[in-house]
């Protein structure tokens, strides 16, 4: 009877945290991203010719402005299992955490963006509904930091078109086998 017990306890916290994790992401949460089970995760250097880690975000990659993707650059050493990249821009203010853009499954030859990516992106790509629940880039609003993150997948990000935010956010999680950051702060 005791490990029947123990057997159900064990079910209710898998689904519990679960739906934390579910909860957290659908509330734009999405900092679980980057923290992979994998136990070693390369670096990648992120840099952009328009951003300045640490600095304020350009007003015309704001909704103050022109309401563009910025463009991005990124290296790292070529890894063997790399299949796929996937951009995640997550902004935060002192009220909330929102995932504004979503970009997955761009090709791991890839090293750059040009600017307004989420209009015309690369061949193949796909983009998610973000917080907003507007698909494509949502600009930042709000003073705040604007985390603009790219992963280096081992897999391509498998879901069918117009998959809910967490469960893309969760395949890019388990698939991260390299991540880098530029971190923008405030808006100009």
């Amino acid at each position: 009877m005791g490990l029947c017990n123990t057997a159900s306890r064990v079910r209710r916290i898998g689904v519990t945290v679960t739906t934390v994790v579910a909860a957290f992401a659908l509330s734009g949460c999405g900092s679980f991203i980057g923290r992979s089970q994998a136990l070693d995760i390369a670096e990648i250097n992120v840099s952009s010719p328009e951003l300045r880690d640490g600095k304020p975000l350009p007003r015309e990659f704001s909704c103050r402005g022109g309401r563009t993707s910025p463009p991005l650059r990124w290296s790292s050493q070529p890894l063997a299992d790399a299949k796929s990249i996937a951009i995640v821009v997550d902004s935060r203010d002192s009220s909330a955490a929102t995932v504004n853009w979503v970009l997955y499954n761009v090709p791991a030859t890839t090293t750059e963006l040009g600017p307004n990516a989420a209009e015309d992106p690369p061949e193949g790509t796909g983009q998610a509904r973000v917080t907003s629940g507007k698909t494509g880039y949502d600009p930042p609003c709000k003073p705040g930091s604007y985390r603009f993150t790219v992963y280096t997948l081992n897999a391509k990000v498998d879901v069918k078109e117009g998959a809910p935010l967490p469960e893309i956010l969760k395949k890019i999680a388990d698939q991260t086998i390299a991540r880098g950051r530029l971190t923008a702060v405030d808006i100009e």
